[in-house]
């Protein structure tokens, strides 16, 4: 018995192994066991002559995405629908998976589900990866029997959810890229450019445009402050991002900016609202209870301005209101939203009907990303030559005007 305990204590690897069959062939594998000679143990049992054994590496590796979780939960669902058992399930996935880190957090949850525990446990102890929504669909799961079904409607969630930030990212990358290679090439242009212009103007002996008088005081400060100039912009930066995730309270005024910011605001509100109702179709349909499913939906929407509103709809649901009727108390939610949400409550197809609302505001997020690119184009080629264009005319005023004299 004490063996037996023991054994089961012994802390698994996965080790990669090379050798000889009895044929004399060239084989390889992978293998979980508590050490190298637990490996090689096992393999002569099975009339393998060892070569070579090294333990797979579980540190380092890049940081796991929420790609990487939803790329995972679509794998072990394929699996499970297949029959495999579960923890051979994680076995495969480990071993494909080409993040280290990735592999580690797999292995760390097979240990703990092979010692007992549930695996909506196992995945609440890693709540940086496996937030409160995905846990409470596999416990649903668990406790429903229909841990195979849950699993493929998270994973189709996850990667909904995946590909609609991707969209909002792409929308914002551009802009932002454009306006850091903007500034970078004004101040080059600005410390070591012009002042080889203002020595050439020096020699002119003549009065200056007043453009490009303008263009030189501009190169002077970059040149005696670029410290500051880098130093605030750095700095301010920094501490607004770091003031930005760490209050509370500046979270929610820069999310409700944002849903104002012209263009941008619309294309942020709209994928508000297909990540609270993906959300709140998903959770409804697992079987999860209305009021606890509102739990997880606030934050998942990831806007404060929607959390907010979904904490007073929680309170009204729980003191017997409809669903609607507190959706529209808050005055966020679009009509049709409102209307589908009352068609479903009626109806007895909540999630279906939601879902449908959420299918809408993806295409309306993907249709307006690529109304936004087709715009910014014109408009960042307007402001750059504007800009650059700008500083060079100023530049060449005198020269023109030296040429006309001449």
């Amino acid at each position: 018995m004490a063996t037996g305990a023991l054994a089961k204590n012994v802390k698994e690897f996965v080790y990669e192994w090379e050798g000889k069959d009895r044929n004399g062939k060239v084989v390889k594998g992978e293998l979980r066991a508590g050490g190298e000679a637990m490996v090689g143990a096992a393999l002569r049992r099975q009339g393998i002559l060892v070569n070579k054994v090294k333990k797979r590496r579980t540190s380092g590796g890049k940081s796991i995405k929420q790609k990487d979780i939803a790329v995972f939960t679509r794998q072990l669902a394929t699996m499970m629908r297949a029959g495999v058992p579960l923890l051979q399930s994680f076995d495969i996935v480990a071993r494909g998976a080409t993040n280290p880190r990735l592999t580690k957090l797999l292995n760390d949850i097979r240990g703990d589900v092979e010692t007992g525990t549930n695996l909506s446990n196992a995945f609440r102890k890693h709540p940086m990866y496996f937030d409160a929504l995905y846990c409470n669909l596999v416990e649903a799961g668990e406790s429903g029997g229909i841990l195979e079904a849950l699993l493929d409607r998270l994973a189709m969630y996850q990667e909904k959810t995946v590909a609609l930030k991707g969209k909002i990212k792409s929308a914002l990358t551009y802009p932002i890229a454009v306006g850091v290679v903007a500034f970078v090439v004004v101040a080059v242009i600005m410390i070591f450019v012009v002042p080889a212009f203002k020595d050439v103007f020096a020699s002119f002996g003549a009065d200056l445009p007043a453009p490009t008088l303008i263009v030189i005081a501009m190169s002077e400060f970059f040149v005696s402050y670029w410290w500051l100039i880098f130093g605030t912009i750095g700095g301010g930066l920094y501490f607004f991002f770091q003031t930005w995730k760490r209050s509370e309270k500046m979270q929610k005024t820069m999310d409700r900016l944002l849903l104002k910011i012209p263009i941008f605001g619309d294309l942020l509100f709209k994928s508000a609202i297909a990540r609270w109702t993906r959300t709140l179709a998903t959770m409804f349909a697992a079987g999860v209870p209305l009021v606890e499913a509102l739990d997880s939906v606030g934050g998942a929407s990831g806007n404060a301005v929607f959390a907010e509103a979904t904490e007073k709809i929680q309170r009204d649901v729980s003191t017997g209101s409809a669903l609607t009727s507190s959706m529209q108390q808050t005055g966020i939610f679009p009509t049709m939203v409102l209307q589908m949400a009352g068609i479903g409550e009626e109806s007895g197809s909540l999630d279906h009907m939601l879902g449908k609302a959420a299918d809408f505001y993806e295409e309306e997020v993907d249709e307006a990303v690529k109304a936004l690119s087709s715009l910014m184009e014109p408009f960042i080629i307007v402001f750059l030559g504007v800009l650059i264009g700008g500083i060079v005319v100023a530049m060449y005023l005198p020269i023109f005007k030296l040429g006309q004299v001449v």
